[in-house]
């Protein structure tokens, strides 16, 4: 599970299959040395940047919620989900058109949703379990 991103008075949570990533600034080779191809750097159509935080995936439903009785309330159990393999740290290259621009409190930052995420690079043991 992802922390949320905490500043100064408030929080950000990101919801579902959405990881919040800090942008790296264009350079044609990324901190971790991938290097981005001219096409992509020329018209933004991959970007590269850090994982900050993850939502917790996508939902998946209750077996035993649809078996006898679906007119029955269920329990308010907490909802399982399907985790993301995108984790904090993780450095990711992700198609630019898919992503959503926001600034949280006075940091800019992008939105993702995981199918976007074209490649993930990993440096072992710095990864949170």
């Amino acid at each position: 599970m992802s922390r949320p991103v905490r500043r100064k008075s408030r929080e950000l949570i990101v919801v579902g299959d959405r990881v919040l990533i800090k942008v790296e600034e264009g350079e044609e080779r990324s901190k971790v040395g991938l290097y981005l191809p001219a096409t992509a750097v020329d018209n933004q159509a991959v970007q590269g940047g850090t994982i900050i935080a993850t939502g917790p995936g996508n939902p998946l439903p209750e077996v035993t919620d649809h078996l006898d009785e679906p007119w029955r309330i269920a329990d308010t159990k907490p909802a399982k989900h399907l985790p993301l393999q995108a984790r904090v740290g993780d450095y990711a290259l992700f198609f630019r058109k898919a992503a959503v621009e926001i600034t949280f409190e006075d940091e800019r930052y992008l939105v993702v949703p995981h199918a976007a995420i074209l490649a993930l690079a990993r440096t072992p043991g710095s990864v949170e379990d």
